[in-house]
């Protein structure tokens, strides 16, 4: 809770794959109840045709979450902290490696917080096999993007979630660009490295397991590490303790 601070911030939260911006909609409200500026924008080329998925890179992923922090601190809205879930991780490392002077602070839930030189796609070969969650994945388009299987999402995304707001959200799932998820992380100490960063580890999850957030908290050591217990949708199981979270990474 915000209790003795005053001071008011701005978010940018970006949601992961097959998702938008809408996914935060519970977390964005209690933010706004207290006083603080909340964008969650939908990523460019999410649910889009073939080419304009095609045309999807990570840079410029990257570059879409730095505009949405820079207008902020445009209208005056600051500190901005700039947030992904899960494959917005990739995004936020991109922003904030693209212009560090965007943002204040910078958090990762549950989300993909790569090295620099590493995809997606490479920390996956790592990782051990997760049959539940790659059975619900196919590739459309040729392989220019993928789609889940909505009807079997839920137990792999968001086993403990309220039902009532895991089923609504699994009808608004959408096709994603593939590509981002292949190309290598570029994060340098002095750009990336230079912000405040927490991650938010969610102990539930059946979709980036626990095993698999430390071993990325561990490869990119220096992040404040937030423990819930939540499924891979803490946005719908845990909104009051994801808020209290962000809110945390406002910085002094």
């Amino acid at each position: 809770m915000v209790g003795a601070r005053t001071l008011m911030a701005g978010f940018v939260l970006i949601h992961g794959s097959w998702h938008g911006g809408w996914c935060f909609d519970p977390v964005a409200e209690i933010l706004r109840g207290r006083g603080h500026t909340v964008v969650a924008p939908t990523l460019p080329g999410m649910g889009g045709t073939a080419e304009e998925m095609a045309a999807v890179t990570l840079g410029g992923w990257g570059e879409f979450a730095a505009q949405h922090c820079r207008d902020l601190k445009a209208q005056g809205v600051g500190p901005v902290v700039l947030a992904g879930h899960s494959r917005g991780g990739l995004v936020v490392s991109t922003a904030a490696e693209r212009d560090p002077s965007a943002m204040d602070a910078i958090v990762y839930i549950c989300a993909m917080m790569l090295p620099a030189g590493m995809s997606r796609a490479g920390f996956k070969e790592t990782e051990g096999p997760n049959p539940a969650f790659d059975a619900i994945i196919s590739k459309v388009h040729g392989g220019v993007a993928t789609v889940i299987d909505a009807a079997n999402a839920a137990p792999v995304f968001a086993q403990v979630s309220p039902p009532d707001l895991v089923a609504a959200a699994m009808t608004r799932l959408m096709a994603e660009p593939h590509a981002p998820r292949s190309e290598k992380i570029v994060v340098t100490p002095g750009r990336w490295g230079s912000l405040p960063r927490t991650y938010v580890e969610c102990t539930l999850d059946r979709t980036i397991p626990i095993e698999s957030q430390r071993r990325m908290i561990a490869m990119s050591p220096g992040a404040n590490v937030v423990t819930l217990e939540a499924d891979h949708s803490p946005y719908l199981a845990k909104p009051q303790e994801l808020a209290d979270a962000l809110e945390a990474a406002i910085p002094a």
